[in-house]
This record gives C-alpha cells, structure tokens and sequence, in this order.
C-alpha cells in the first residue's frame, strides 16, 4: 500500500506539471522564431543603413560591422549592389532564416540566419525544464515517501499486531496513534485481544481442572475395581467388575483424549522453527518397540538428509506424530511396513505416513477427522475417536494441512503439510 500511495502521489504531481508546463512550452519556439527574425532585421537594417551612407567611413565601418557579425554569430552578410525587390522581407525555410532590407537607393543587405542555432536554443529550453520537471518530481517522492510512510505507519503497527495473534502471541497489543479512525481500530482490537486473551486463560484453567477433577476419582475407581475383582470368588461377579474395569479404562483414555483436543484448541503458543527428522526419529525409537513386537517395520524415504525445518508449536509434532503413529501400527497387519517419506518445496514440507492395512473408503475418509468417530470394524477399534481430530487442530494451529489419502499399498496415506523454516532460524 505504501508504495502504491508513493507512486499515486508522484503521478499527481507529474499530471500537474504536465498540465502547467506545457502549455507554456509549446509556444516557446514561436517566441524564439520571433525574437530572432526580430534580432537578424535589426542588425541587416543597421548595415543597410550604412550601406547607403556610401561615403568611405561608412563603407569601412560596414566592412567592421560585417566582420564582426559573422564572428560572433552562425549568421552571414551579403551586400547587394542592386536590388528591386521592394521593402524588406524575411523568408523561413528549412535550413535558414533569410533577411533583406534595402538601402536607398539601389543597394541591399542580405542576412542568413541558419535555423540549426534556433532549435538548439528551443532544446536547450525544453531540456532545461525537463531536469527542472524531474527535480520536482524527485523532491516529491521524497516528501511523498516520508508523508505516506507517517500515515501508514500506525497501520504498520497494526498489522504486525494482527500477525502476532494470529501466531498465538496473545500478549501482543498495538500503539493507539495515528489519525482518528485508526486510533479507534487500535482500541477496537487491542480491546478483542485482551478479552481473547482472557477467554483462552479461563479456558486453560478449566483444562487444568477438569485435568485434576476426573483423573483422579477415575485412578481411584481403577484401583477399587481391581481390588473387588481380586477378593471376589464368583467368576460371574468378577467377569461383570473385569468389564466395568475396561470402560473406565476405555473412559480413562476419552478423558486424556479431550483434554489433550482442548489444549490444542486453546492455541495456547505461537510457533517456531523445529527440526522434523530429529523428532521423527526420537518417536520412532519408541514406536519401534511396539512394531518389533508384531514384525512391523518402519521405513523412511524421501528428502531426510535435507534437514527439514517446518514451523510447528511447542509439543505439537510430538503429539501429531504419535497420534498417526499410533493408528497406522494398529491397522497394519503382522510383518508389514509403515513409510514415512518427506518432501521439502518452496514454502512448505510434506510428511506422508502411508500404512498397509486395509485403508479407508470415500465415505470414511469425510468422517475421519470428526470427534468421537471410530472406523467400522477395522480402524481405532480400541481408541477413543480423537486422535485425527487432534491431529487436525494441531496442524491448523501451526499452519498447516492435513489429508487423507489411499496409499499406493491399499493402506491409508496421512499427508500432513507443513510450513516450512529457514534451517539456520533455531529450532
């Protein structure tokens, strides 16, 4: 916007003197015309005056004058012993200006002016006002710059304001300076960030509460649960407590589940440069473990020795990794392998992790991200129906992309996009 308003400014001005100028201008190779037609009838009218004195002094005094003209002027003198050609006349043509004025009463002087010295004046004018013309123009974007550079800076302020929230820096407040209107929008969103950031901290105490509140009763029903099963004979009894024992496990991982999704909601930092294959690989040190134990290999292609850095928030890949770790090791079948390849481009990198199991269909893949969604028969049997959806938040948190795709071995294909850092920024 700032060099648009520079630019519009400076067409203004040069519109200006486009107007003022040249109107002025056009006419000065008439004045020129004229002042020289003027200049050259005056000095032949001179030696013609001499020229028909006719005594010696006047003819030496003609032979000087002439001498000296054509010295100091482009023009030259003829002087004509007859002449009837009537009162003096001045003919233009296109090489010469040609001047004759007679002197009584037989004789005539004849100037020739060339008209090359008359267009050299006329650039010398108009390049005169050129620079004059540029010299302004100059001056101008200068003041310009420095005029729109005052009044957009408050908009400069707040729109490094508005990144800053939209990072996640929810502390971020902008200066209330400038013109009214924009001292008023200042106000306004220094206003809705502050309320922002209140929300997001009563959200964050409610997450730490709710965290504390059912943790704990549902441990201490665990706990209650396997000791009656333990000191009860009746196998039906211990059946029926050994079942209500898995649903509050069952509920135990729901309630980890939510808070986990709120805390990713909440947005709760803004991001920062991590280095991907380093936390890819501290996941799957402890990934492998559980794939060892069923034969199931993990493999990595692509661009690793590239040392891609992606933008994410603090714990963020950590969380995203072991949630789509965690469902494509328990849709693979014995003795498979799990691929992670990575692809770095311009602005973003992207991480597939493509499994072997038996996939997902069109109609799956719509409902995939939603809360508490499991798959029918063959996906998340014993999860919650979480783990996509958080997946999801957190990706958009940092900027990203998630999608759901088939993999070239019938299995699932999750596509996770991120936005890509300067390696040399940290992380």
């Amino acid at each position: 916007m700032t060099r648009r308003l520079i630019v519009s400014y400076v067409v203004l001005i040069a519109i200006a003197l486009l107007a003022f100028k040249l109107p002025l201008s056009v006419p000065v190779g008439n004045h020129l015309r004229d002042d020289t037609e003027a200049t050259v009838q005056g000095d032949a009218m001179t030696m013609a005056l001499l020229l028909a004195d006719g005594d010696k002094d006047a003819r030496d005094a003609l032979a000087e004058t002439m001498s000296a003209y054509e010295r100091d002027t482009p023009g030259g003198v003829d002087v004509l012993e007859s002449w009837n050609g009537g009162d003096a006349t001045a003919e233009w043509t296109d090489v010469e200006l040609v001047v004759t004025v007679p002197a009584r009463p037989n004789g005539a002087v004849r100037i020739s002016y060339p008209t090359s010295a008359l267009h050299e004046r006329v650039l010398d004018v108009w390049q005169l006002r050129a620079l004059l013309a540029i010299g302004i123009l100059a001056v101008t974007a200068l003041l310009g710059a420095l005029a729109v550079r005052l009044l957009t800076k408050p908009l400069g302020d707040l729109q490094t304001m508005a990144g800053r929230l939209s990072d996640g820096d929810l502390a971020a407040r902008t200066a209330v300076a400038g013109p009214p209107e924009t001292q008023t929008l200042a106000l306004a969103l220094n206003s809705a960030a502050e309320r922002l950031e209140t929300l997001v901290a009563a959200q964050r105490v409610f997450v730490a509460d709710a965290s504390h509140e059912l943790r704990t009763p549902l441990t201490v029903l665990q706990l209650s649960l396997e000791n009656i099963a333990d000191g009860v004979g009746d196998a039906a009894v211990r059946d029926d407590v050994e079942r209500a024992s898995r649903e509050v496990t069952r509920i135990s991982g729901l309630v980890n589940g939510l808070l986990v999704l709120a805390r990713a909601e909440a947005r709760t930092g803004g991001t920062q440069p991590v280095r991907l294959a380093e936390l890819v690989q501290q996941r799957l040190d402890l990934w492998r473990l559980g794939g060892d134990e069923r034969d199931v290999a993990f493999r990595l292609t692509g661009a690793w020795d590239a040392d891609p850095v992606v933008l994410a928030g603090p714990g963020q890949i950590e969380q995203v990794l072991d949630n789509v770790l965690s469902n494509a090791l328990s849709v693979s079948p014995d003795g498979a392998a799990i691929t992670l390849d990575v692809r770095a481009g311009a602005d973003v990198v992207v991480l597939e992790v493509r499994d072997e199991g038996p996939g997902m269909t069109a109609a799956e893949k719509d409902r995939a991200f939603d809360r508490f969604w499991r798959g029918p028969g063959h996906t998340g049997r014993s999860g919650s129906g979480l783990g996509l959806a958080i997946v999801r938040q957190l990706v958009a948190d940092a900027g990203g992309d998630v999608v759901l795709d088939d993999a070239p071995t019938g299995g699932l294909n999750v596509r996770i996009s991120w936005r890509q850092a300067a390696a040399t920024s940290g992380g």
